[in-house]
């Protein structure tokens, strides 16, 4: 697993860095080399924030958690990421274990004309991502692991791109497009 550790508004100790490698190393087992990870830990007034995000065959595992001491908080968050591994196991090893290709698909770029009036609606941030095929039940298992109230991704079966999201009823919703 490639481990990439940075601080932002403040310096990181030798000893934080090797105790983050020990933490992240148990993870191995279950995504391997070819894994990514991404500790960030920044100061917030007299906070420590630490983010953790783990990217492994198109899926991203992530924990953030906030405490008086950037160790608790590492701990705290890694304890997170082992219980949502161990939660879904057995769907992780179904799906990191097949040897079926994965398709990752561009979203197109569509030159839009220029507004001369001002809009209502202000877009505050635009992101593009890879959008990854799976089924429903992977999923929302991928929109509960990122903490996300909807998640964007192309149905094996329709070979279409869906949404699910995450009704205020508890249950979860999946939007199609009508042909």
């Amino acid at each position: 697993m490639k481990i990439t550790i940075t601080g932002r508004k403040v310096n990181l100790r030798d000893s934080f860095k090797d105790l983050v490698n020990k933490k992240l190393s148990k993870f191995e087992k279950f995504f391997g080399d070819e894994a990514e990870a991404n500790v960030t830990v920044t100061l917030e007034k007299n906070r420590q924030k630490v983010e953790i995000t783990v990217r492994s065959k198109g899926y991203i595992y992530r924990a953030e958690q906030t405490s008086e001491e950037m160790n608790d908080a590492l701990d705290i968050a890694i304890d997170h990421l082992s219980r949502q591994i161990r939660k879904n196991k057995t769907r992780l090893d179904k799906r990191l274990k097949a040897d079926k290709p994965q398709a990752v698909f561009e979203p197109l770029e569509v030159d839009q004309p220029e507004i001369e009036e001002e809009s209502e609606f202000q877009i505050i941030r635009s992101k593009k991502f890879p959008v990854s095929a799976m089924d429903i039940d992977e999923a929302i298992l991928q929109m509960n692991m990122l903490g996300h109230e909807f998640f964007m991704f192309r149905n094996d079966f329709t070979k279409e791109i869906n949404v699910v999201y995450r009704r205020e009823d508890g249950g979860y919703g999946l939007l199609e497009p009508e042909n």
